[in-house]
């Protein structure tokens, strides 16, 4: 699965995990995304979206909620 949001952009983020004794070590941020079927201008699109990207296509009624 593609790790961007094809409409936000949102993609992985890289940071620390940091452990009591404050040890830093690497890891990744990964944004939640879905594969969705969206009609954009008549056409069935098949894309993958952040949540945050659905959450505000259904408030803006461009898909069924």
């Amino acid at each position: 699965m593609a790790s961007r949001c094809e409409i936000t952009g949102k993609g992985k983020q890289y940071g620390n995990n940091v452990s009591f004794s404050m040890r830093h070590t690497k890891r990744v941020f990964k944004p939640n995304l879905q594969k969705r079927t969206l009609v954009i201008g008549g056409q069935k699109l098949r894309m993958t979206v952040s949540t945050q990207a659905l959450r505000t296509l259904k408030k803006k009624g461009l898909i069924a909620k």
